[in-house]
């Protein structure tokens, strides 16, 4: 059965309840960590990525966050912050950062459903699978600028071609 066939009023559902029937459905293990958030791990080929979405009634929106551990060398910042803006560049939706205090690449999306809008099931799906998919794909970028002292457009290089595992 389709997510959709699932809900057929998705207006009167909770956009972290969808969510939650997503992450049965992928039967990842997930944390309601409150009504309006929610918690889960998704493994990809080269990461275990952790994944938290949280709605905010006030702004409207949905915000997907997807992160995973990075220590680059200190000496090796400069290159992983271009690198980034060549990332972001090559992102349709959603941008990444880097949290040096906390070790932690990010991948941040916000779904704005303001005016009475309401998110359904592939679109939550589609999001997820897109953090996903960007974080597989710009992953060994970051590694090589980072570990392997590539230049950024050198290592950029290695996502233009197609992305590496799914959500």
């Amino acid at each position: 059965m389709a997510l959709a066939e699932s809900f057929e009023h998705t207006d009167d559902i909770h956009p972290i309840d969808l969510v939650e029937h997503i992450a049965l459905h992928h039967a990842w293990e997930f944390d309601r960590i409150h009504d309006d958030q929610i918690a889960f791990s998704v493994k990809g080929q080269w990461r275990t990525y952790a994944i938290t979405l949280a709605w905010s009634a006030y702004d409207q929106t949905l915000r997907l966050i997807c992160t995973f551990e990075m220590e680059p060398p200190v000496d090796r910042m400069a290159e992983l912050y271009e690198c980034l803006n060549l990332t972001n560049d090559m992102c349709w939706a959603g941008a990444f950062t880097f949290l040096a205090d906390q070790k932690l690449m990010v991948y941040r999306y916000g779904l704005v459903l303001a005016g009475g809008q309401f998110a359904g099931s592939e679109q939550i799906n589609s999001i997820i699978n897109t953090a996903v998919l960007n974080s597989e794909r710009f992953y060994p970028a970051f590694q090589l600028v980072t570990w392997a002292e590539r230049t950024p457009k050198v290592a950029i290089q290695v996502a233009i071609a197609e992305a590496y595992g799914r959500a």
